[in-house]
């Protein structure tokens, strides 16, 4: 094969096969007696192996460390592993358009929410809630929860999502105390009783995320957008949830 034949056949330009040469990630072939380079399937292979690599995302360096590994493997060993590359890829596609297939179902229907796309569980928990669009801190929740819904593993998420099931028709109270906190000072009496009422809805599992001795992250974002009295409220809920699981045999 010619340069533009490969190029053509693995689906790259010449110009960044010229490149991978350069950068000695792609052998320099032989060449014809009229000085055109003479690819072969192991070239096609190696090729083939370097675009899959960038289009995970792979920098030139890093793709220079794996194909490093790969020397001196049998072909029948890399075609299997590109072909468990793609079987990955199949699967990861399949279960994105499963995900995109319920969320257009919604949309048609007028149900997605407007955190969306959310997890399928997300999903169910809101509609419990409810919009309540007369609760600032309950549209705060909301906030936390997709937000959650987002950064945790997935095992993580579904755990809690199933955690926080049959929690939602308790959260009207605790919205409403968190929301008479607005505008208030820490040391306001009803802090104590916010607290309270919260730290009886809030699972084990979700105050591992938000606790202050995770350090930063999420629990900082959160804590920015809470008013000074909600902001110790929460936080003394969390210390209390976090008191009551250290006491559990």
């Amino acid at each position: 094969m010619r340069i533009g034949e490969i190029a053509a056949l693995i689906g790259v330009t010449p110009r960044a096969v010229r490149h991978y040469h350069h950068l000695g990630l792609l052998p320099e072939p032989v060449r014809r007696s009229n000085g055109y380079r003479e690819y072969d399937i192991r070239d096609a292979v190696l090729l083939a192996r370097i675009r899959r690599l960038t289009e995970l995302g792979l920098g030139l360096d890093e793709v220079r460390d794996v194909l490093a590994d790969d020397e001196g493997r049998e072909l029948v060993e890399v075609l299997q592993e590109l072909d468990d590359d793609l079987g990955r890829q199949e699967a990861v596609i399949r279960e994105r358009r499963r995900r995109l297939a319920a969320l257009l179902a919604e949309a048609r229907g007028g149900r997605l929410a407007a955190e969306g796309p959310l997890s399928p569980q997300l999903t169910g928990l809101l509609a419990g809630i409810g919009e309540m669009p007369d609760s600032p801190m309950a549209v705060k929740d909301r906030e936390v929860l997709a937000l959650l819904d987002t950064v945790l593993p997935e095992a993580e998420r579904v755990r809690l999502m199933e955690v926080l099931q049959g929690l939602e028709e308790h959260a009207g109270e605790v919205y409403g105390l968190l929301d008479a906190l607005e505008g208030e000072e820490p040391d306001d009496p009803r802090v104590a009783r916010a607290a309270t009422a919260l730290a009886a809805l809030l699972p084990d599992d979700l105050v591992v995320h938000l606790s202050a001795k995770a350090g930063g992250g999420l629990a900082d974002v959160i804590f920015a957008d809470l008013a000074p009295a909600q902001s110790a409220a929460v936080r003394r809920a969390i210390e209390l949830v976090e008191q009551r699981r250290d006491e559990r045999p």
